[in-house]
């Protein structure tokens, strides 16, 4: 089967993107992890494809039709089905304006629910919805609601202090100690997380730089450590604001990662937007078995 793909990223968060807009390409587990193979496919850390909303395989999904006309069914690089993906969905809100069919603002289905989407000059703002704690009375009272810590080789650190957020898909957030090296950790293998999570869980690393200014590092669930997470950006932003001691304030945090820079927004009633760039780098043709 030849097979239409764009590649693109967000702050070098890559994804191999299908266009299926007549809802005919059943991706298989295998597709997507060849697709997204760095060596045998294309590249990426995750597989978006495009499908018209009243198409979706989910009930669910299919409900946001009158709303949505366009549907992010992605993918992590393993091949599992994902709820979303925060930098995803720039990409794709890129190429369906590029492909001229959205225009400067529209609303985006996804397995995490509606994401409104609009453009600011060379970025792109996606609403990312209401953020929950997994735990908040622990949270609350203890400032944390779990452990990480990092396994590699026979040497195993100590547990860090973490949160744990909802924001559609799993977050685990951990504010480095002072003496720990953010740039140091390898994260070649997947962060432990204690209670562990059903799901599984992305896994960010912050370090505050300033006020309103963090920098981080992700292991993202079915992909590895990535150059970037949209979800997890916002994730940390709002784990510098409980930690601060106002999780309900609201304001802009600029969140560093190693592929760029992003805006998280903290907007009232504990919501949140995400902004930043979004690059088409390619348009060709593949052929999957």
């Amino acid at each position: 089967m030849n097979l239409r793909f764009t590649k693109g990223h967000g702050t070098e968060n890559d994804f191999v993107l299908v266009p299926d807009l007549d809802a005919e390409i059943d991706l298989t587990p295998d597709d997507v992890r060849l697709l997204a193979h760095r060596q045998a496919g294309i590249g990426g850390d995750g597989v978006i494809r495009v499908v018209p909303t009243a198409a979706a395989q989910e009930e669910s999904v299919r409900a946001l039709a009158d709303e949505a006309e366009w549907f992010m069914d992605y993918r992590n690089a393993d091949g599992s089905l994902a709820q979303m993906c925060g930098n995803g969905t720039r990409v794709i809100a890129s190429w369906l304006r590029r492909e001229g069919l959205v225009g400067d603002s529209f609303t985006l289905a996804t397995r995490a629910g509606l994401r409104p989407v609009r453009f600011e000059g060379d970025h792109v703002v996606t609403h990312m919805g209401r953020w929950s704690f997994v735990d908040e009375a622990r949270a609350e009272a203890d400032g944390f609601d779990s452990l990480v810590h990092v396994e590699e080789a026979e040497e195993v650190t100590e547990p860090y202090s973490a949160l744990s957020l909802d924001l559609g898909n799993p977050h685990t957030v951990v504010a480095l100690p002072e003496t720990v090296s953010l740039n140091g950790l390898r994260l070649r293998r997947p962060p432990v997380v204690n209670p562990e999570p059903p799901e599984g869980s992305n896994v960010e690393f912050v370090r505050v730089l300033g006020p309103g200014h963090i920098s981080m590092r992700v292991h993202e669930r079915g992909v590895g450590e990535t150059r970037s997470c949209g979800t997890g950006v916002c994730a940390a932003a709002i784990g510098l604001a409980f930690w601060s001691g106002d999780v309900d304030r609201t304001g802009s945090v600029t969140v560093e990662v190693p592929g760029g820079t992003l805006r998280v927004n903290l907007l009232p009633g504990r919501e949140v937007e995400l902004a930043g760039p979004a690059v088409l780098v390619a348009d060709g043709t593949t052929t999957l078995a």
